[in-house]
């Protein structure tokens, strides 16, 4: 099985020291919580598109999100005409189970990753179980809505930070998925992009040309460290080659993004209703309890995370340096108690991201992790349904 998910998922990182990340059973949910789970994400999704476009007319608000200096530079350029075009929108929502109900962590509206585990590994453990079926297959939904959007046998440029295997792996399972629907990719940096004309262009010898889309896999908020000659303040404005996901959905990808709700006219009911309370740190009384969680405004698989009880002293220690320099990129988010399952394993912790694409919910990635705080040292599992869906 972890041969298979290698060679036909590209899932490589099975192991990370001694310790396998993937889980040799899966977590099954009955068709009434996928339902559930669904449909909050759909009218998640819903929300946060509608405040990203009010959020992109609102620059004055921009720094409160922790953006770099740069990038808010790109945004208030692109003002003028509008934001480069977007296409097939991807996010990940990260639900947690508690004793109150489904409650999310954080939404991955920017580059989430997961997908090769999501459908490929989690189809590998359906097929093993009689009787279950898996909740969507992501990247198959994704790079329908991809091939959808564009013309026939389009030309697409899988951008990634290249010198990662575990986004590469991302990127070359997608791009299998993609060659299934009649599509080319190339698989590059943001490094070989041009934009004459506004058009992106590759200027890797082994792929040059024009291309039909981007499909992003590279952090927003990484861009303004590219090189001027790369012109990377296209991909938020000033561009006409539409990009999966454009790079103004950093706005609602920073964790501050509920810093500014009450300044917006969106209304985010659903928002409000299943994400914890979030403060500036400054503002809360975070050192002399354990009622809050520290995050990083745009950190990313649970790096940096304060956890009281779960946040090894040495890394803490670091974390309250941090804050006290540079509070204003962090947020305290109010602790919830999630729900422990047991397992053939042992204790353990779940989360179930909810994939959608265009505000439709296609799919979900799984995790467990022996302590509450969801990080780069989970484990991956796949998420079945009991039965088929309706």
């Amino acid at each position: 099985m972890r041969r298979r998910a290698v060679f036909d998922c590209c899932k490589w990182d099975t192991q990370v020291e001694d310790v396998t990340t993937l889980v040799r059973f899966p977590l099954l949910l009955p068709p009434a919580t996928w339902r559930e789970l669904a449909d909050l994400a759909e009218a998640l999704a819903r929300e946060t598109l509608a405040a990203e476009a009010e959020l992109l007319l609102r620059p004055d608000l921009h720094a409160m999100l922790a953006l770099p200096r740069a990038t808010r530079a790109a945004l208030r350029r692109a003002l003028p005409n509008g934001a480069s075009p977007g296409v097939a929108r991807l996010i990940r929502f990260d639900f947690h189970l508690t004793p109150g109900g489904w409650r999310i962590s954080e939404a991955n509206t920017d580059v989430p990753g997961g997908l090769n585990e999501a459908s490929g590994f989690a189809a590998l453990i359906a097929a093993r179980y009689p009787g279950v079926s898996t909740v969507g297959d992501a990247a198959g939904a994704y790079a329908d809505a991809l091939t959808r959007a564009l013309p026939p046998a389009p030309r697409l440029a899988l951008i990634h930070a290249t010198a990662y295997s575990d986004d590469h792996q991302v990127m070359r399972y997608l791009s299998r998925r993609l060659a299934e629907r009649g599509a080319e990719t190339v698989l590059a940096s943001p490094a070989h992009l041009r934009w004459p004309g506004g058009r992106a262009h590759l200027v890797a010898d082994w792929a040059p040309g024009p291309v039909d889309a981007l499909v992003r896999f590279f952090p927003a908020e990484w861009l303004h460290n590219l090189p001027r000659a790369t012109a990377w303040g296209r991909f938020f404005g000033g561009a006409r080659t539409p990009a999966s996901n454009p790079a103004a959905a950093l706005l609602t990808q920073s964790k501050r993004f509920p810093l500014v709700w009450d300044a917006l006219r969106t209304p985010l009911p659903t928002w409000q209703r299943l994400l914890p309370e979030t403060r500036d740190p400054r503002d809360v009384a975070w050192r002399t309890g354990d009622e809050w969680v520290l995050k990083p405004a745009l950190g990313r698989v649970g790096e940096g995370i304060g956890m009281p009880g779960a946040t090894a002293p040495k890394e803490w220690r670091q974390i309250r340096r941090a804050i006290f320099w540079h509070g204003r990129h962090w947020v305290a988010q109010r602790r919830f108690d999630a729900t422990p399952l047991d397992t053939p394993d042992g204790t353990r912790f779940p989360c179930v991201g909810v994939y959608t694409v265009d505000e439709r919910a296609v799919g979900a990635y799984g995790r467990l992790a022996t302590r509450p705080l969801i990080d780069s040292k989970a484990q991956d599992v796949a998420v079945l349904l009991e039965g088929a869906i309706a």
